[in-house]
C-alpha cells in the first residue's frame, strides 16, 4: 500500500483552491469577529477566558490520547505561570507542569522560530521519566525505528498508517521546520492546517506525536492572530469529532497529495471552536460578575475553591458529602460551609427529592 509520503515531493500538497478559499474567507471573518469581541472585554475577563481555554485545550488534547489530566492541577499550573490570581490553587504534579510548559511555550512564544531543540524540549516534558507506560522510549530525540499507527487487540491489529522510514526522519523534519519558519505565501490558518497534517504524517517521535501536533497547531493559530490570549480550544472540537478526525486523516494519508478534504474538515473544526466561544464568554462573564457581586463578602478557602469549581464544568451534583471529599474536610465542616453560603444567598437547595440534598448557585441578576 502506498502512503502520502511515498510520492515524490510529497510535501508539495495540492488542493482545490476555489472550494478551500471560499470556506477560508468565511471562517477568517468569524475569527476576526471573535477576536475583536474577546479583546474588547476587560483584562480580568480576558485572563479568565485564556485560563479556561488553555486548560480545556490541554485536558482534551490528552484525552484524545487516552490520558486523563486533573483540571484543577492544569488550571493551577497555568495560573501560576501566567500570573493570574485564582482561588483554590492546588499542588501540581511534575507531569502536568511539563505539559503546561509545552503549551505555554507554543502559544506565548508563537513568534519564536521552531527548531529541533524546541521540539526535543517539548518531548522531554511529555515523558519526564523516559517511559511511555511500561516501555522505555527515546526521549528528546527522533525515533530510530519504523513507526506504524495501529488499533485493535494484540494479534488482530489494524494498520492505519505507516510513517516514513526512521532513516528519513531527520531530513523530513529539516524540511518541515524550514517551511514553518519561512515566509511562504499561504494564509496563516491554512498553514496551521497543513502543518498539522504534515507533522503528524512524519510522526518523528516514538510517542507523543499527537499532543505535539496540536501544540504546533495552536502555535500557528496564535501566529495567525498575532495574539497570546487564547479564546477557543481546537483540541476540544477534535475530541468531539474524534472519529471524523481519524477518518479524514487516514484517507488523506492514504492519498496522493490532494489534501482538499483535510483542509475543509480542519476549517469546519476551527469554525466550531470559534462558535464555542459564545458559551465561553457567557461562562466567563457570569463568573466575573459573580465575584464582583460578592466582592465584599468573606469566604474561606474551601468555599472559594468549590464556588470556582461550580463555574468550571463541575461534574455531577453538589452534595455535602462531595464537598467534604473535594475540600478534604469533615462532613460537619462541609455542611457548615454550605449553610453559611445559603445564609449569604450564594447557594440554594434544589427542589429534587432523594436521599441526598443537592445544592446549586442561587440565581442572581448582574
Amino acid at each position: 500500500m502506498r502512503y502520502i509520503h511515498d510520492y515524490k515531493n510529497w510535501w508539495q500538497f495540492r488542493y482545490n483552491s476555489d472550494r478551500v478559499l471560499n470556506e477560508l474567507g468565511r471562517v477568517r471573518a468569524k475569527q476576526g469577529v471573535v477576536l475583536g469581541r474577546m479583546l474588547s472585554l476587560g483584562f480580568d475577563s480576558q485572563d479568565e477566558a485564556t485560563l479556561s481555554n488553555l486548560s480545556l485545550e490541554l485536558v482534551r488534547s490528552s484525552e484524545i490520547e487516552g490520558q486523563q489530566l486533573n483540571l484543577d492541577e492544569v488550571r493551577s499550573s497555568i495560573a501560576r505561570r501566567l500570573g493570574i490570581e485564582i482561588a483554590g490553587l492546588v499542588p501540581v504534579s511534575r507531569y502536568v507542569d511539563g505539559v503546561v510548559e509545552m503549551q505555554l511555550d507554543a502559544t506565548q512564544n508563537y513568534d519564536k522560530p521552531l527548531s529541533h531543540d524546541r521540539l526535543f524540549g517539548w518531548h522531554n516534558v511529555l515523558f519526564p521519566t523516559g517511559m511511555s507506560g511500561l516501555y522505555r522510549i527515546n526521549v528528546g530525540k527522533y525515533r530510530t525505528e519504523d513507526m506504524q499507527v495501529v488499533s485493535g487487540a494484540m494479534g488482530k491489529e489494524k494498520v492505519h498508517y505507516q510513517a516514513p522510514a526512521a532513516a528519513r526522519v531527520l531530513e523530513e523534519m529539516e524540511r518541515f521546520i524550514s517551511w514553518v519558519n519561512g515566509n511562504v505565501e499561504i494564509d496563516a490558518v491554512l498553514k496551521a492546517a497543513i502543518a498539522h497534517l504534515w507533522y503528524v504524517s512524519i510522526h518523528p517521535f516514538d510517542d507523543g506525536n499527537g499532543r505535539i501536533t496540536r501544540a504546533l497547531t495552536d502555535m500557528l493559530l496564535a501566529r495567525s492572530e498575532q495574539c497570546r490570549k487564547r479564546f477557543y480550544s481546537i483540541s476540544a472540537e477534535i475530541k468531539m469529532m474524534q472519529k471524523e478526525y481519524y477518518d479524514v486523516l487516514e484517507k488523506t494519508q492514504h492519498g496522493n497529495g490532494d489534501i482538499t478534504q483535510w483542509l475543509l474538515w480542519f476549517l469546519k473544526c476551527f469554525e466550531q471552536a470559534l462558535d464555542a466561544t459564545e458559551s465561553t464568554v457567557s461562562a466567563v462573564m457570569r463568573k466575573v460578575e459573580f465575584w464582583e457581586r460578592y466582592r465584599d463578602v468573606s469566604f474561606n478557602e474551601r468555599q472559594r475553591k468549590l464556588l470556582n469549581m461550580l463555574f468550571n464544568d463541575f461534574l455531577g451534583k453538589l452534595t455535602s458529602s462531595k464537598w467534604a471529599k473535594i475540600a478534604k474536610c469533615s462532613s460537619d465542616t462541609a455542611l457548615n460551609d454550605i449553610k453559611d453560603l445559603i445564609a449569604k444567598g450564594v447557594l440554594t437547595k434544589t427542589s429534587e427529592g432523594g436521599r441526598s440534598t443537592n445544592y446549586i448557585l442561587a440565581e442572581f441578576n448582574p
